[in-house]
């Protein structure tokens, strides 16, 4: 018998985008996962207003998945699990 699937939380990388405005926190992010295989986690630090709305948008346009958004302050932390392969 086996159990449920187990799906790893733990980021391949963490990418520190504090201090940065838009577009940079996306599009570092955007190099960042098309580096990555599918299925691994990216871990995104921002403190850019915006990119509260532009992650999620940047995520779906790619096909990769937001799994969690954490705010801290004026700090936004995204777990993004990249997509399947195009």
């Amino acid at each position: 018998m086996s159990g449920p699937a187990f799906r790893e939380s733990t980021p391949r990388l963490t990418l520190d985008c504090e201090g940065l405005l838009c577009p940079l926190p996306v599009y570092k992010a955007g190099l960042a996962l098309s580096r990555m295989s599918p299925g691994d986690l990216l871990e995104l630090v921002s403190t850019d207003p915006g990119s509260l709305a532009d992650v999620p948008a940047m995520a779906r346009q790619r096909g990769d998945h937001l799994r969690s958004v954490v705010t801290e302050g004026d700090r936004h932390v995204f777990l993004l699990e990249k997509g399947p392969a195009r």
